[in-house]
């Protein structure tokens, strides 16, 4: 019997992501020439699904199938990401909730981890969605380990990044069914690298401070416009006029991180502005960014992308840019 994937849209549903399960994961063969795979799109009544593509999609399965799935798949759209405990439909929270108990793999793409958030099934997990809509999902579930700058995380229930991160996680799910091989196959047929570790980074934009006139917010922007030059935590705190403790617990409230994570941060991103945007050597942009030298931001490069600053720039500012 082929593993059985149901995957559940709701409204506001992109395009892409409707027909996405089925073309990564069907026409993988065994060597009887099987398929491994079958996939069916459903949703809550069965009802059709307004698209942000502006068509209705008619899908024909309503979420009594998922009793039969493998692994259900939770897609992302608008609908998905306005889910909370208190608005969720009561027979999808029930369907999920009884696919965990029958050992169901449970898996969302994107903003479909509000829905399992929003169910409970990732409270006390660490989970990871779009990254521009990780402060609202942190806000809105904070009982979820939010790691909202990795690819994919698969922590019992597994959530992946935008829409190339799904992706990466589907090619993760079949290397885990069938093998790497296999996964290196189904990757090759969609024409994409085979295996990003879920642990790479989301490539995200520089942090922009509130408009808010925040004693913080203004040496958060200070910082964020020397960052060549020494900025220790001390320091910073003297000149937000506070201790080192009292900035530390305001820095880790407004910015779910610590100072020191928060400058390295802010560091790699502005040395990716300068590789998109330069034709600077990596050791000067090393320099400019505060990240010392080359050798450092290389090793800093590929722990935190898993690629090298040469192979960032070759991507994102081709030759001719």
């Amino acid at each position: 019997m082929p593993h059985d994937i149901v995957a559940i849209a709701l409204p506001g549903a992109h395009a892409m992501d409707l027909g996405m399960p089925a073309q990564v994961f069907e026409g993988l063969l065994d060597e009887h020439g099987a398929e491994r795979y079958r996939v069916r799109v459903c949703s809550p009544g069965g009802a059709p699904i307004e698209t942000t593509a502006g068509f209705t999609a008619v899908l024909g399965h309503d979420l009594s199938i998922v009793a039969e799935a493998d692994t259900v798949i939770v897609l992302p759209g608008t609908g998905a990401r306005e889910s909370r405990a208190a608005s969720l439909d009561a027979e999808l929270n029930e369907v999920l909730h009884a696919a965990r108990n029958r050992g169901t793999r449970i898996v969302s793409l994107c903003t479909g981890a509000f829905v399992l958030a929003a169910t409970g099934l990732l409270d006390g997990r660490r989970a990871t969605t779009y990254w521009r809509r990780s402060e609202e999902f942190r806000a809105a579930f904070p009982a979820v380990r939010l790691e909202p700058d990795v690819l994919y995380v698969d922590d019992g229930v597994l959530t992946s990044a935008g829409v190339a991160a799904g992706l990466d996680l589907c090619l993760h799910l079949i290397s885990v069914d069938f093998g790497i091989a296999l996964g290196n196959e189904a990757a090759r047929r969609l024409v994409m690298a085979p295996r990003r570790a879920g642990g790479q980074a989301q490539f995200i934009e520089r942090w922009r401070p509130a408009d808010d006139g925040d004693r913080l917010t203004g040496v958060l922007v200070w910082a964020s416009a020397h960052l060549d030059e020494s900025l220790s935590v001390d320091s910073l705190a003297r000149r937000a006029a506070m201790s080192e403790r009292t900035f530390t617990r305001r820095f880790r409230e407004q910015t779910s991180t610590s100072p020191t994570a928060w400058i390295t941060t802010e560091r790699l991103a502005r040395a990716r502005e300068l590789l998109e945007s330069t034709d600077l050597y990596v050791d000067e942009i090393a320099r400019i960014s505060g990240l010392g030298s080359g050798t450092h931001l290389r090793a800093q490069f590929q722990r935190r992308f898993g690629q090298s600053p040469t192979e960032y720039r070759r991507v994102f500012r081709p030759t001719g840019a």
